[in-house]
């Protein structure tokens, strides 16, 4: 049996930094993404430089038939995933009704659906093992309401408070679970969400590698929280004591002024 890290999203951006500082501890990995032939450039990459083992996964993590190639993949290579990390996801940046309902399925599917059932299925196993840490990546995004990027902010909302209730319940048992929220960060991300043209994202932002290594110290420390930034972490605590209907005003108009 070999033990591995599990991560998400792997193929570019926060995952593909978590994964190199993993494999730089010289953890052996499974890396999940899209893209097959980015997954077999990063394999060959960390193998050569850091002597791990990589073993890759291309599937699409919205459909039920990309978890359960994952499931496969560990089961037929007797691996033990002590490390999970959740990172796989996408926003889109628009009016509510203006974006494609389409859409909105395939990112709760994969922002809440995909991150709950990895969570469950290896949080079980390493509860059992007493043993095991969980890094599920959220967003600010999901410490505010957030008119234009409604269903993105629900959907981190939703990653921060199961990750808040799961790290409870997985008290005395050798198992923590960490969640990540980052504000805006230099990776395709924008791309997909269609955000290239907001100013949030044309200057201060941290870069992946930055926001990697803080959620990667913070899940080996067993944290629960992890913001990145000093902004961001100040946004964070206005974000917990302010009263929502305040803060909607607050966060609306900040929106309209960067389109």
């Amino acid at each position: 049996m070999k033990e591995i890290a599990l991560i998400t999203g792997a193929s570019s951006g926060i995952g593909y930094e978590i994964a190199k500082l993993i494999a730089a501890d010289k953890t052996d990995l499974l890396i999940v993404a899209r893209s097959e032939k980015k997954l077999l450039e990063i394999k060959k990459e960390f193998e050569e430089k850091f002597k791990v083992d990589v073993f890759t996964v291309a599937a699409d993590l919205s459909s039920n038939e990309g978890i359960q190639s994952v499931y496969e993949v560990v089961h037929s290579n007797n691996l033990i995933v002590n490390y999970l990390v959740n990172n796989a996801g996408f926003g889109d940046y628009g009016a509510f009704i203006d974006r494609s309902m389409e859409k909105y399925k395939e990112m709760i599917q994969l922002n809440i659906v995909s991150l709950t059932e990895l969570s469950y299925h290896f949080g079980k196993e390493m509860v059992k093992r007493g043993k095991g840490r969980i890094l599920n990546v959220a967003s600010m995004a999901g410490l505010q309401p957030d008119p234009n990027f409604a269903v993105y902010g629900a959907t981190k909302a939703y990653v921060i408070s199961v990750s808040e209730a799961i790290h409870k319940e997985f008290e005395n048992t050798g198992v923590s679970v960490t969640v990540l929220s980052p504000g805006a960060t230099a990776s395709n991300f924008m791309d997909r969400a269609d955000m290239n043209n907001a100013k949030l994202y044309a200057s201060g932002v941290m870069t992946s590698l930055e926001v990697a290594r803080e959620g990667y110290n913070g899940m080996m420390k067993g944290k629960l929280h992890v913001i990145p930034g000093f902004k961001n972490k100040i946004l964070g605590f206005f974000s917990g004591i302010m009263p929502p209907g305040k803060l909607r005003l607050i966060v609306a108009a900040k929106i309209m002024a960067e389109k």
